[in-house]
């Protein structure tokens, strides 16, 4: 008798992180992507006819308003995506007995520490961004009973626009730039926040995790390591925030603890460097 694999919903197929859980070679389960055009997260209708219809085992809601900046001038957009969007296919899970597992951000915080941010913290974001996921965060926290939150930060691979990418393009066209150092994060390569998410989905130890390549760096050091990765000369000169106005808030030090990753026995990512070179050898 031929075993039938479970399912998993990707939203959001076509997006930087969607693509990649696609992409991701995954033996136990099929990997269904919708997209936007496909599946618009924010009619409930439709969410319930697509999970009634596939039937998946779990939902990986990927799928999101991700413009950061534009947020500000479209905050009701955002929070349908984000927070509306997130309750209809919490809801549609919950019907069919799904898990879901919510792609959360690190702009639920405000960055004003110094020390990383395990999964307890109290959240404060600081833009139409950060709240409308933080909105999310609680729909689903509050609909549903299995479910995973992974919040994660400054996302780069293959697929889709990225700060790397960014970076290679503006050398062929510039001898110097200025990029950020007032603003510190972790690096986060798709690949391996994909292989995450298929390993955690895999149990029930549900809750929120922090989830992005080990180590930290300002942006003006991640310039500078893709530049030197890839032995392009470039001269690359810090500058502050104030110097680069954007505006949404950022939050200045955003450092994830992964603190729910090792009390409950997985394995962290990968130090951002190494995945770095990984990325640039996966390109070139």
């Amino acid at each position: 008798m031929l075993q039938v694999k479970p399912i998993v919903l990707v939203t959001g197929a076509s997006g930087q992180l969607g693509q990649e859980l696609l992409r991701y070679r995954e033996d136990q389960v099929a990997v269904v992507g919708k997209s936007r055009t496909e599946l618009d997260v924010t009619d409930l209708k439709r969410c319930r006819e697509v999970l009634a219809d596939l039937k998946p085992s779990t939902v990986i809601h990927a799928g999101a308003y991700t413009a950061v900046d534009k947020a500000e001038s479209e905050s009701d957009l955002a929070y349908q995506v984000n927070a509306v969007g997130t309750r209809n296919l919490a809801l549609a899970a919950r019907e069919i007995g799904a898990k879901l597992c919510y792609i959360s951000t690190d702009y639920v915080f405000d960055g004003m520490t110094d020390i990383p941010y395990n999964e307890y913290d109290n959240t404060n974001p600081q833009s139409i961004y950060g709240k409308s996921k933080r909105a999310g965060e609680i729909l689903v926290q509050s609909l549903c009973s299995s479910y995973f939150i992974v919040r994660t930060s400054w996302v780069f691979g293959k697929y889709g626009s990225n700060f790397v990418k960014t970076m290679l393009k503006l050398a062929q066209q510039n001898d110097t730039l200025k990029v950020v150092h007032d603003q510190i994060g972790s690096p986060t390569y798709t690949k391996d926040l994909a292989a995450f998410i298929f390993q955690l989905i895999r149990t029930e130890n549900y809750g929120i995790y922090h989830a992005s390549n080990s180590g930290q760096c300002s942006w003006f050091e991640f310039a500078q390591a893709i530049f030197e990765e890839r032995n392009i000369q470039v001269h690359v000169t810090p500058c502050t925030t104030e110097e680069f106005p954007r505006q949404a808030k950022r939050p200045p030090f955003a450092i994830l603890d992964h603190a729910a990753i090792r009390q409950n026995g997985f394995s962290d990512l990968q130090n951002w460097r190494t995945a770095l070179r990984e990325f640039l050898q996966e390109i070139e």
